[in-house]
């Protein structure tokens, strides 16, 4: 009796325990590629932080990222070769426009990081005093060149009354080397250089004259469609990235600094001014949340612009449906 009773007990324990290693198992994890549209950068902090406070792990997610050019992302989203990635709005739109089934899932950028940048003892003080002068930019194509069309299109600036010139990524030097009198810039890196470097500029922001959605979390229809859980969870953790990094911008630098080993002490100095200068683009009184208005007057811009020529709907471009 006593031996059968002791059997029992000693069956018992090994169910519970068996149980709370069960309980204590977290589920498969899942891996995710996020092709982020660049080389690794201060200016993708948010998700470096959500990969090591665990915001992904939390989510059951794994996360390899994936650096390349955007326009090559839109592609291999629309065709399945990926399902996340980072883009600018006026890409989604014109991918839609092209037939590619791409969707804006998360806003990250509350303001359009584009600008141009001008030497303060150019003369150059307003838009206008660009009329005959030489401005450079990255290439004819792309998110710049579009703000830059916007730009002038909302200035009442002729398009052909500026010579416009490719430069590549030469902006500073170009500038501060008397090649060219104003460079379109990425706002977050040409202009921090310069003011870092001692340079005395002149600012035209390009978010100050007109309204175009930038980058964001991209997904694609048919991951939406037959994982709409696993969309949730991606954005949950993006989302999450965004909050922490705005909460402790210096912490969430020092974990940056670990996915760019390359970085010493006195490039520190620049990158953290560069994030410092990230901050106020992606601030936002709800965080991933996409503004219909502002992607109904994108999408009226580059109508405008002749760079639509196809009547979208507007509400297959983005998505609030996944936000934590």
């Amino acid at each position: 009796m006593k031996r059968r009773l002791v059997l029992i007990v000693m069956a018992l324990v090994v169910l519970i325990s068996v149980a709370a290693c069960e309980r204590d198992q977290s589920p498969d994890t899942e891996e995710v590629t996020l092709a982020m549209g660049f080389i690794p950068n201060v200016q993708f902090t948010p998700v470096y932080v959500a990969i090591e406070r665990g915001f992904f792990a939390e989510q059951g997610l794994e996360i390899d990222l994936d650096y390349g050019m955007e326009t090559d992302l839109l592609q291999r989203l629309a065709t399945g070769n990926l399902r996340f990635a980072i883009g600018s709005g006026d890409q989604v739109i014109l991918a839609r426009a092209n037939g590619l089934p791409v969707v804006y899932a998360a806003n990250w950028y509350r303001r359009f990081p584009v600008c141009v940048v001008v030497m303060a003892d150019s003369g150059i003080e307003t838009p206008e005093d660009l009329i005959g002068r030489t401005v450079g930019t990255p290439a004819m194509e792309g998110a710049s060149y579009i703000g830059w069309l916007a730009f002038l299109d909302a200035a009442g600036i002729p398009r052909e009354s500026v010579d416009l010139q490719v430069i590549g990524y030469t902006q500073v030097a170009s500038l501060t080397e008397n090649r060219v009198d104003a460079a379109v810039s990425y706002a977050l890196n040409e202009p921090v250089q310069l003011r870092q470097a001692g340079y005395d500029i002149n600012v035209f922001y390009f978010d100050a004259y007109t309204q175009l959605i930038s980058n964001g979390l991209i997904t694609n229809e048919d991951t939406i469609a037959n994982d709409p859980d696993l969309v949730h969870r991606v954005v949950t953790a993006f989302v999450q990235g965004i909050e922490a990094t705005l909460d402790d911008p210096d912490a969430a630098f020092a974990i940056t600094r670990q996915y760019i080993p390359e970085m010493d002490d006195d490039t520190a100095v620049l990158q953290r001014a560069v994030l410092e200068e990230a901050l106020a683009f992606w601030q936002a009184e709800t965080l991933g949340h996409n503004d219909p208005t502002a992607w109904e007057e994108s999408v009226a811009l580059l109508q405008e612009l002749g760079l639509v020529t196809t009547d979208l709907d507007i509400e297959t471009l983005y998505t609030n449906d996944f936000l934590p």
